[in-house]
């Protein structure tokens, strides 16, 4: 999600964004949406870490942009995508920061997906 964080807690917020040379997909219903060995790592405190994967290592043509969007504290406006299946949509498995503050400057444009959206996110060598 656009992960909605501690705003209490700001100041003590620490975001860890790391490239990530491993080879990284997502895919659902047999179908790769994403493949990449040039994603990024976010962790987060008391969040799961999430792979971001440039918008070039990822098949947009089956990517529809949603009107949904969430604010998080840290990353900026997040804009959300539907995964287009032969089922039709899976609503808004996917995410983007287009403008992100310059402490996540690193992900502006990269795409992550929900991992309880998808069949799998893959991390191999």
């Amino acid at each position: 999600m656009g992960t909605e964080l501690n705003e209490g807690h700001e100041a003590a917020h620490r975001i860890e964004i790391t490239p990530n040379g491993r080879r990284c997909r997502v895919i659902h219903q047999g179908v790769t949406y994403a493949d990449t060995h040039a994603s990024v790592t976010v962790v987060e405190a008391g969040a799961e870490k999430v792979h971001y994967f440039p918008r070039a290592d990822v098949n947009m043509a089956r990517l529809e942009r949603s009107i949904h969007t969430t604010q998080c504290p840290h990353k900026g406006l997040a804009t959300h995508y539907h995964l287009l299946t032969e089922d039709g949509p899976v609503e808004n498995a996917a995410w983007s920061y287009e403008t992100p503050p310059d402490a996540a400057a690193r992900i502006k444009g990269y795409l992550a997906f929900h991992r309880s959206r998808v069949d799998r996110i893959d991390e191999t060598s």
